[in-house]
């Protein structure tokens, strides 16, 4: 009896057009078997059509698609080889989150205080440097630790082994912490060593793979000033590593939750801070709701005025849904487009499978979200109708296939 299944027409396309694709400037793109996968699974109708038009077209690397740590779904974030799948998916933008050291080096972790999810520390020498020490799980109370970049030198921050970001809250022991990873992601690219990074490392590496720059300088976890390390100190010396690698201010998007970064770069550096990016969303400015232009915190025309030119709101608060439950832009987009403001939103991917509705980073169209085919949709109103310059994703390819299918740059 015949095992073999029929496959619909774009499920076969993907099966047979994900070769590594040439650009015309030469860039070598590999963009896999996700987009065409997530293609197949869109209802029918002429956005589907056109993408499955493009299958097996090259793919060139784009400013539209940017790696938020990289390529995280799959791989350990902040990592070089993160990054560099990433650049091989067709971002032509890569982060770096910037936090620093004990000895005040600056290095690439979403957060000053993760190190107990994103690393291996709690299982080497360095456990006992951590703010808070493992602690195992006990009838209600969840494990927790807390390990920051801070508790560290940057010559012991070198020694950790980079991990998928995970913990398991039901542990009892430090090594049952770490194993925590989601089910729709992967060890697989962390089984052998991947390799942390400074941000001075970074530009290099970003460098090399011939990508733009987006380092987001990361609100400390210790009071501020750190040991004579002040606020405006740490934000002046994420710029000053731009000017030693003699990167042009033009290829960097400096970005902050904290307007006042925004606001000393634009006062201190203003080649750099004219590209700097006000990130926003519900836990930075508490109540926000993209409907609703008194939750705000700021008026887009006056932060024009000052010389903001890039707002990046999470993607829920640039979207809604209209009367006959489509996804249209939210008040805020529709704002900030009158102001003149280039939009950036993050992050596509982020929620993994979407058949629950997609989570927080879809809280506010939940009703249009039932499979991963909505990654398009939702995807096509960004660009389309809300106008986004540049998407962060977890997975770029999905976003760099799209872009190059649109001739989206």
């Amino acid at each position: 009896m015949s095992c073999i299944k029929t496959l619909t027409a774009g499920l076969a396309l993907a099966l047979v057009s994900t070769a590594l694709a040439v650009a015309e400037d030469g860039t070598v793109v590999e963009t896999g078997v996700r987009p065409l996968y997530l293609i197949d699974r869109m209802d029918d109708g002429p956005l589907k059509e056109e993408l499955l038009s493009c299958a097996g077209q090259p793919v060139g690397q784009t400013q539209f698609s940017i790696g938020h740590r990289g390529a995280p779904l799959m791989f350990p974030e902040h990592t070089v080889e993160s990054n560099t799948a990433a650049a091989q998916q067709g971002a032509g933008i890569l982060e770096c989150d910037v936090t620093f050291t004990a000895d005040k080096e600056l290095v690439c972790r979403h957060a000053q205080n993760d190190l107990h999810t994103t690393t291996n520390i709690l299982v080497t020498d360095l456990a006992d440097k951590c703010t808070t020490p493992f602690s195992p799980a006990s009838g209600d109370t969840a494990a927790s630790a807390e390990c920051r970049a801070s508790d560290l030198t940057l010559a012991e921050f070198r020694t950790l082994t980079p991990k998928m970001d995970s913990a398991d809250d039901g542990a009892t022991t430090p090594e049952a912490y770490q194993n925590g990873t989601a089910a729709w992601r992967t060890d697989l690219y962390a089984i052998e060593p991947a390799t942390l990074m400074t941000h001075k490392e970074s530009i290099e590496l970003f460098q090399s793979l011939g990508v733009k720059f987006t380092p987001e300088l990361k609100t400390p976890v210790v009071d501020m000033p750190f040991d004579g390390f002040s606020r405006e100190d740490y934000a002046q010396k994420l710029i000053d590593e731009y000017k030693e690698a003699d990167v042009p201010p033009s290829d960097v998007w400096p970005q902050s939750f904290d307007i006042a970064d925004v606001r000393y770069w634009i006062a201190n550096e203003p080649e750099f801070g004219a590209q700097a990016v006000y990130l926003i969303d519900d836990s930075s400015i508490e109540g926000l709701d993209g409907m609703d232009p008194e939750t705000w915190g700021f008026e887009p025309a006056e932060l024009k005025a000052e010389g903001v030119n890039y707002v990046a709101p999470a993607i829920p608060f640039l979207l809604t849904l209209d009367e006959n439950g489509e996804i249209i832009p939210s008040q805020l987009a529709t704002a900030l487009n009158e102001a003149d403001i280039d939009i950036i939103t993050w992050t596509l991917e982020r929620s993994g499978p979407l058949t629950d509705g997609g989570g927080w980073y879809f809280h506010t169209i939940t009703d249009a979200i039932d499979g991963g085919g909505d990654y398009y949709e939702v995807l096509n109103v960004l660009a389309q109708d809300v106008g986004v310059v540049g998407v962060f994703s977890d997975w770029p390819a999905t976003v760099s296939y799209y872009a190059s299918c649109m001739g989206l740059e």
